[in-house]
């Protein structure tokens, strides 16, 4: 699993949520939320193919 994935895999099991920003071709912008009020913490912005599979999935666009 890579760095990336692991990170929002973590983010996701801790109860917190997360939503896509920009999902490009290439890559994708995923904003980092709060589990209780859905404020932004943080971002990953990666090109990293598992994590691409992986929103695609969540997004039910596989």
């Amino acid at each position: 699993m890579s760095d990336a994935l692991d990170r929002l895999r973590r983010w996701e099991d801790s109860g917190a949520t997360w939503r896509i920003v920009v999902r490009r071709p290439d890559d994708v912008e995923i904003a980092l939320l709060t589990c209780d009020a859905g404020e932004q913490v943080d971002r990953i912005v990666t090109a990293d193919r598992e994590v691409l599979d992986y929103v695609d999935r969540a997004a039910g666009d596989d």
